[in-house]
């Protein structure tokens, strides 16, 4: 990865679900160490937020963003589209990280761009396991596109 070793790993997690937001920041941060990890609860917002629209002007452009899709204001799916056609954004992982099991959002979030597709696991240990997963390759083995 590009990072330097004591370099910050910037996470955007998009999640309207207080509880399993603080649960995976828990997570992440226990996996790695480096990470800061924003989270924000709806769509729209993280679009601003993303953008560095009000009230999001110092916002830090993150390395890789983790999406819920049921989300408020503006569909996960909706705002992937969005990141994925903006020149500035669409070169971001994202990670779509749901509870949903359709074939049908899996379907639509690799065409709209998704770079992978995770269902959110009902147990801790499984929880653990996937955030490992997700910590090992995209935040040690993958290289990610500088900010």
């Amino acid at each position: 990865m590009n990072h330097q070793p004591n370099q910050s790993i910037e996470i955007l997690l998009v999640e309207d679900n207080i509880d399993d937001a603080d649960l995976l920041v828990d997570v992440l941060q226990q996996e790695q160490a480096r990470a800061k990890v924003q989270v924000i609860e709806d769509g729209e917002a993280a679009l601003a937020y993303l953008r560095r629209d009000e009230p999001y002007l110092n916002a830090v452009r993150p390395h890789l963003i983790l999406l819920d899709l049921n989300l408020p204001r503006k569909s996960g799916h909706e705002l992937l589209a969005e990141i994925k056609t903006d020149p500035e954004l669409k070169r971001i992982p994202v990670i779509i990280l749901t509870t949903s099991t359709s074939d049908l959002d899996v379907k639509t979030s690799y065409a709209l761009g998704a770079n992978s597709f995770v269902t959110k696991p009902v147990d801790l240990d499984h929880l653990y396991a996937i955030v490992g997963a997700i910590n090992n390759f995209w935040l040690r083995t993958a290289t990610l596109s500088p900010r």
